[in-house]
Parts: structure tokens; C-alpha cells; sequence
């Protein structure tokens, strides 16, 4: 860039910063009218809480869902514990139930699997649609029911998960407003600077939390970890120009301050943001939607965070700035010239130790024991439905359910399918059309001819003949009624589900006693059939002996589904249940480690490429932030804690992202001392220069990281939290003790590939009243050198870096102009 152009560029940057400035009042009036809509606004987000439904669409679990969704009805259910009860109130009690309204039966009997412990094991289900509010409601009045009682209620019915999460994080947001307020005040060296950061913050993060219903629908993760990663990660931006104001009020007003100061803010921000968004963007490249739900969501609030800090920050350092000046106190950060000192004095040896750890982090935390489910990870905290999860399977054994779905026409299939799946030792039993009993013995999908029916349904053997000849004509089958009726068999659902519509039609009478007990067997079938047989489609609802997640499972469902497709070869057979998620999570980490670990590295090493006009500074750094990667997931490995697989594919993202700004202030720092000072003194300045940045926004994050962690019960959000505020640490650690042996001994490899362009430097010679605005070497008076901003009345010889040097009638003009 000539030396024109700079000047062009800084000039536009001090006309945009001096509209924002002049327009303060504009500015905050809009700010207001948007943090009122956002509040409003914030109630239209819908929140999307299961995972699988951003699992893709070509994936197992997607495809057996979508067909479910359209072919069956799945009822709602309910498993309720009752403890402290003995065996024949738990009966009493069990009829009690029964006869709630909306309740369609309740399984209990005096199995092991019902009763055990003095506690009374119930399974409801509700006659409505799982996604039908009036399961919600009639599972209210049993909770009315067993008021006296203690009780435990294991559902997946109405908001729960939701509204714990959203207490959750209301309660972790207060706490992290408090440590923000901590780290401020011990940080800022004005008190007075506190609430225009506060409200900088709170202004991104509110209109970014109102924006979110332009999304259409957005992840429990994403809603409930947004705003707190957002304050974590956007608070570098108003800290950077809150501190060049302070710099540039040490010789300018209050006014020409904030426009300098926010003209050099812009472009250094923007830079700085970069690097977090391109972790980010990584994510939306992940095969799990999770990746782009989080990422469009995390990337939109940072952008937000910027407009807060570069539109509304200036009017309020304008509104604050006499205040800031009345509440100044003594820096509480304090120097730290031993860390740089200790950099200096182990630069041969450290770098050495940092790659043999490097390359063993890199090892072990390939073997993390990543989770695809809830089971084996602990929470630090429980809701009310894990901990009546945990009671219930402390006391009566678990089940595994999968739904296994074939094509629907022959039921001969199903029963033989059924018939060796149940011979297999993996599988417990299995409920499907073929082997559900109707009445006398006989199953669903038995056929019966005209004289069983009778002796089933106790009516007379000529009104079953009567109505075997009506099925036979509806089903076009005239040789039979011609002269085979008597030994026509029809499956028994089929011929009961016609008889019932013939007689409520009235085309088939029959006395109370047998309608009811006909319409007693009807809405049985129809409520099994409505579950597992559908247009196209059957469902049979395989219950395994074998864990919801592991190598064990995983083999055997693929065994599953190729023992079905040789039942049906030219059919589509799918399976369903929460194996099958942690399977499909399992085949999509695969893929999105890859991509997210090589896109976040790429793209950041692209950002660092323009900013430092050098590959080996870029290297350097990515290769001390990924080492903080591997270690952070070298730990799970060595204490053997699953660890949820999203939370790598998430953290991995923010902190090659977020936490490489850190080494960034001190590249950049180093890199500028070096033109002046020698080695030592440049990494000791660099070192304190960079302590204040580093520890304030990094304690946030990892504070932030660790309060999620421990104050939440969702195990995908508590991976998150821990991950994130562990990582931080682990990057805080290695930049300040690892990175700076790095750039000690790594001078020469930036040096050598340096592709910056040395641009001509513009000799100024000049005498009077002179503007001098820009980085400048030379003599004022005596040498001078660094960015002034003001008027010298004198002689000058300087060189000029960058900016402008005019005499002052001529600056001026221009401004005029």
C-alpha cells in the first residue's frame, strides 16, 4: 500500500468515526428501539430440543423418524416409580390410575420388572399423541394423584428439558454478570469505564437474542450458551477501544479521543474477530447440523457485539468521559517482568519440552473416550428427571428399545423375522403385529376362519359366516363365497376391525353384551395397529439385552437390519431409538473431526497470513493454540471421563478460533518492539503489555467455561462448559509460558518468510505549524517516535510510516473539504 493510499484510508476512517460520534444521540435512540423489540422479540424463538433432528437427512435415525412420523401413531408415556409402598396398595393404586382420564393402560404386575425394593415400577401410556399437550395435562393430574406419595416420574412429554436449561442458565448468567463486574473492576483503571462496558455488552447480546427468531428455529444448546460465549468472547472488542480512548486522552479532549481512538479501533477489532469467526465458520461444515445451528448463532452475535462496540460505545465513552476522569484508581494489574524474564532465560530449553509434550497430546487424545448418549457421563448437577431416571434404574433394570421398520403386507414375514430375532441372545423380546394376542390365544395376524371368530367373540356361527361373505365381496374374492367360506381364513386383525365398522355402520346387529365386548377387542387392535401398522410400513419394537451405546451394540444393529433384509430383499428396512442416534452421532464425528480440525486451521492460518504477511509466524502460532487442543482432550483420555462428542467438535472450533487472539497480542506486540529493543527487553514489555488483555478476557472465558460446566445438568452442555473453560486455561498457560521461547528462537523462520512489501518511506521535511497525524521516526525538537496525533510548532525531521504530515493551513482545506 503507497503511502496515498494509507493516507486515503486513515482519513476515511476518522470522517466514519466523526459521523458516529456527531451522531451519538441518532445512534442511541435506534440502540433503544431495537433492545425493545429484541425483548419482545425474544419470546417468538422456538427452541428445538432434540438432537437428532439436526442429525442429516440421509442419516438412519432421520429416515426411520420421518417415516415413523408419517406411518404410525407413538402415544405419549410415562414411567413412574413409586416408592415405600407395599404390593397390594401399589395394585390398588394401579386401578387408581387406570381410570384417569386419558390414560389408556398401565403396566404393572408382581414381576420383578414391576415391583422390587418396596417400590411399584408403573408404565402409562396416554391415549393421545406424544406431541399432544393433553398427555401433558393428564400426566399432571397423576402427578395430583400421588401427591402423598414419593414418587419419581421418568418422561420425555412436555418442556422439561427446556425449562431446566433455561433456569439453568438464568441462574449461570447472574453469576457470570458478577465475575465480569469482578474482573472489570480489578482490570479497568477507571471506575467510571465499568458501565460503558457493561452496557455495550448488554446491548450486543439483547438485540442478538431478539434476532434469533429470524433464525425459524434454533438448538436448546444454542439458546442456552449463546449469550454467555458471547460476552466471553466479544469482550476484547470494547476493552481494545476502551483503552485506546484512555491513551488517546492523555493529550486529546474527550471528543477527538473517541474519533481516534475508534478510527484505530475499527480495523484492529475487525481483525481480531476474524480469527474467532473463522473457527466458527468451521462448524457450519460439519455433516451434524448441530455445527451450523451453533455457528450461524455464535458468528451472528459476534457481529452484533462489533455494531454495539463501534455505534453505541462512542456515545457512551462521549456521556462517561468527564465521569471516567473524576474515577480513576491505581492499576491493580501488576507488572510481571519475571514471566518475561523466566521466557527469556528458558527459550533453549522449553520449546524442546513443549514439542515432545505436543506430540504426546497429540497421541493421547486420540484415544478420548468420546459418549453419543447420556449413559456413563455424570453431571456435576441433576434435574428432577435424571435423578428419577437414576432411581428407577438403581431399582428395576433397564430396558433398551429399538423400533425396527419393515414393509407392511406380509404378516408371514413379520412372524418368521420376529420368531429368530427372538432366538437371538442379544434380544429380550419383541412386540409386533405378529405376536400381539387378541383374544383365545390367538395373535394379531392369525388367520381364523368363520367358526373360530364365533367361538372367539362367543356369536353365532351364522353371523360370522354372514360377515366372512361381506369381507370376502369387499375384497373381491368370489370363489370363496361361492362355495369355500366355511374354510376362509382371514387374519384376525383384518376380519375384527371389518366386523366392528359393519356393525357400527348397522349393517350387522349384535346384543350390548357382545358389542361391548367386540368394542372392548377393537380399540385394543386399533390402538396396536395405529402403533405398528401403517400405509406402507410395519414397526416391531425390539427391547435388547445390550447397552444403548458401544462397539457391541453398534455391530449388532447392523446385524439386525441385514437379518430383516433378507425377509424383505427388495424393500427399504429401518431401524429407530436412542442406539440408533449414538450410532448415527458415532458415523458423523468421523467425518466433522476431520473437517472442523483442518477448516478451523486453514481458515485461521488464512486470517494470520494477511495479518502478519508471514508463513511462519502463522504456523508458530496455530501450532501453540492446537497444542492446547490436544492437551485439553489429552485429559478425558488419561482420567478416563467420557466426554459427549460434541463438545470437541464445538470447543475445538471456539478455541483455535477465540483463544488465539491471545497469542496474537503478543506476536503483534513483540514484532513492534523488536524494531527498537533487543530481544530481551522487547519479550519483558511484550509479557506486561499483553498480561492485562490476556487475563481479563480469559478469565472470563474460562470462568464462563466452568461455571456452564458445573451449574448445568444437560451433558451435551456440561461437555461444552468444562471443555471451554479447561482449554482456555490450558491456552492461557501456553502462551504466556511456551509462545514467547517460541518467537525468541522462531526470529529467523518469521524473518526468512516474510512476504510484507517494504513501502517507501516519504522523508518530511518542514518548518512552522505542522499536523502531524501518523506513525512517524524522526526529530520534533528532539528524536521522536510513535503515533501523534496534534500540532508541532517548530521544525521537524522525520521519515514517515504511515499517515499523513501536512502543514496546517492545508489540513484544514481538507477537512473543509
Amino acid at each position: 500500500m503507497n503511502g496515498k493510499a494509507e493516507q486515503n484510508k486513515d482519513s476515511f476512517m476518522i470522517k466514519l468515526s466523526t459521523f458516529i460520534v456527531d451522531k451519538r444521540n441518532l445512534i442511541f435512540l435506534i440502540f433503544v428501539g431495537l433492545a425493545i423489540f429484541s425483548l419482545v422479540a425474544r419470546n417468538w424463538v422456538v427452541v428445538e430440543n432434540d438432537l437428532t433432528a439436526y442429525l442429516p437427512e440421509d442419516s438412519e435415525t432421520r429416515q426411520s423418524l420421518d417415516i415413523m412420523d408419517k406411518e404410525f401413531t407413538t402415544f405419549g408415556t410415562a414411567d413412574i416409580m413409586v416408592a415405600n409402598i407395599s404390593f397390594d396398595d401399589a395394585e390398588k393404586l394401579k386401578d387408581t390410575l387406570k381410570n384417569i382420564r386419558g390414560i389408556q393402560s398401565v403396566g404393572f404386575d408382581d414381576t420383578k420388572d414391576h415391583y422390587n425394593n418396596v417400590s411399584a415400577l408403573y408404565n402409562i401410556t396416554f391415549d393421545y399423541d406424544e406431541n399432544d399437550e393433553k398427555c401433558v395435562d393428564s400426566l399432571e393430574t397423576v402427578k395430583e394423584t400421588l401427591a402423598d406419595y414419593d414418587y419419581y416420574v421418568s418422561t420425555g412429554l412436555g418442556n422439561a428439558l427446556a425449562d431446566n436449561i433455561s433456569q439453568e442458565v438464568q441462574f449461570i448468567m447472574v453469576i457470570v454478570a458478577g465475575i465480569i463486574l469482578l474482573v472489570l473492576l480489578f482490570t479497568s483503571k477507571t471506575y467510571a469505564e465499568i458501565p460503558v462496558l457493561i452496557i455495550t455488552f448488554l446491548a450486543g447480546m439483547i438485540v442478538n437474542m431478539g434476532s434469533n427468531f429470524l433464525m425459524g428455529k434454533i438448538s436448546f444448546i444454542s439458546n442456552s450458551v449463546t449469550s454467555i460465549l458471547q460476552l466471553a468472547l466479544s469482550i476484547d472488542y470494547a476493552i481494545i477501544f476502551c483503552n485506546h480512548y484512555k491513551e488517546e486522552h492523555t493529550l486529546l479532549p474527550i471528543r477527538e479521543s473517541v474519533i481516534i481512538a475508534l478510527s484505530k479501533s475499527i480495523p484492529e477489532i475487525t481483525a481480531s474477530s476474524m480469527t474467532t469467526i473463522g473457527g466458527l465458520v468451521a462448524m457450519m461444515f460439519m455433516n451434524f447440523k448441530i455445527g451450523a445451528d451453533m455457528g450461524v448463532n455464535l458468528i451472528k452475535a459476534i457481529l452484533f457485539a462489533l455494531l454495539s462496540a463501534f455505534l453505541l460505545m462512542p456515545g457512551l465513552l462521549m456521556v462517561f468521559g468527564s465521569l471516567m476522569d473524576r474515577t480513576g484508581h491505581r492499576n491493580f494489574i501488576p507488572k510481571i517482568d519475571f514471566v518475561g524474564k523466566f521466557d527469556y532465560a528458558s527459550r533453549r530449553v522449553v520449546p524442546i519440552i513443549f514439542v515432545v509434550v505436543l506430540i504426546g497430546a497429540m497421541v493421547i487424545s486420540q484415544f478420548c473416550p468420546y459418549a453419543y448418549g447420556e449413559n456413563g457421563i455424570e453431571t456435576p448437577k441433576k434435574n428432577n428427571t435424571q435423578v428419577a431416571r437414576e432411581m428407577i434404574d438403581d431399582n428395576f433394570s433397564s430396558k433398551n428399545m429399538v423400533a425396527l421398520i419393515v414393509p407392511s403386507g406380509s404378516y408371514e414375514n413379520e412372524k418368521s423375522l420376529i420368531k429368530e430375532l427372538e432366538n437371538m441372545q442379544e434380544v429380550d423380546s419383541c412386540t409386533g403385529l405378529a405376536n400381539v394376542e387378541a383374544l383365545d390365544g390367538y395373535t394379531l395376524t392369525d388367520k381364523i376362519t368363520p367358526r373360530q371368530f364365533a367361538e372367539a367373540t362367543d356369536m353365532d356361527y351364522e353371523v360370522g359366516v354372514i360377515l366372512y361373505t361381506a369381507y370376502a365381496a369387499e375384497h373381491e374374492n368370489y370363489g370363496k363365497i361361492v362355495g369355500g367360506i366355511s374354510t376362509y381364513s382371514v387374519p384376525v386383525i383384518d376380519i375384527f376391525m371389518f366386523a366392528c365398522d359393519e356393525i357400527h355402520s348397522g349393517y350387522i346387529t349384535l346384543d350390548s353384551d357382545k358389542t361391548e365386548k367386540l368394542d372392548e377387542a377393537y380399540n385394543a387392535m386399533k390402538n396396536a395397529k395405529v402403533q405398528l401398522h401403517g400405509k406402507n410400513f410395519d414397526r416391531i419394537l425390539v427391547y435388547l439385552n445390550l447397552a444403548e451405546g458401544g462397539d457391541e451394540t453398534f455391530a449388532f444393529l447392523d446385524k439386525m437390519k441385514e437379518t430383516a433384509q433378507n425377509y424383505y430383499p427388495d424393500g427399504e428396512v429401518h431401524i429407530a431409538g436412542n442406539s440408533t442416534n449414538q450410532y448415527d452421532f458415532k458415523k458423523t464425528f468421523s467425518r466433522d473431526n476431520i473437517v472442523v480440525s483442518v477448516l478451523s486451521i486453514i481458515i485461521v492460518l488464512v486470517v494470520l497470513l494477511f495479518t502478519f504477511r508471514s508463513v511462519g509466524m502463522p504456523i508458530l502460532l496455530i501450532m501453540v493454540i492446537q497444542g492446547s487442543i490436544w492437551l485439553n482432550f489429552a485429559i478425558p483420555a488419561l482420567t478416563d471421563s467420557p466426554l459427549m462428542f460434541m463438545s470437541y467438535l464445538v470447543v475445538s472450533s471456539i478455541q483455535m478460533g477465540a483463544n488465539i487472539d491471545y497469542a496474537i497480542v503478543i506476536a503483534s506486540r513483540y514484532t513492534q518492539l523488536r524494531e527498537t529493543m533487543p530481544k530481551k527487553e522487547a519479550i519483558i514489555e511484550t509479557m506486561n503489555f499483553a498480561f492485562p488483555t490476556i487475563i481479563t478476557s480469559g478469565s472470563i472465558l474460562a470462568i464462563s467455561g466452568i461455571l456452564i460446566g458445573q451449574l448445568t445438568s444437560n451433558v451435551a452442555i456440561v461437555g461444552i462448559g468444562q471443555s471451554l473453560g479447561c482449554g482456555t486455561i490450558i491456552s492461557m498457560i501456553l502462551v504466556m509460558f511456551v509462545l514467547p521461547q517460541i518467537l525468541l528462537i522462531g526470529e529467523k523462520i518469521i524473518n526468512r518468510t516474510s512476504f510484507s512489501v517494504r513501502h517507501h518511506i516519504n522523508r518530511k521535511e518542514k518548518s512552522g505549524k505542522i499536523v502531524i497525524d501518523g506513525k512517524i521516526d524522526g526529530t520534533v525538537n528532539g528524536r521522536i517516535k510513535g503515533t501523534v496525533h496534534g500540532v508541532v510548532d517548530g521544525d521537524i525531521d522525520v521519515k514517515l510510516i504511515t499517515g499523513s504530515v501536512q502543514e496546517e493551513n492545508s489540513y484544514e482545506n481538507d477537512n473543509k473539504e
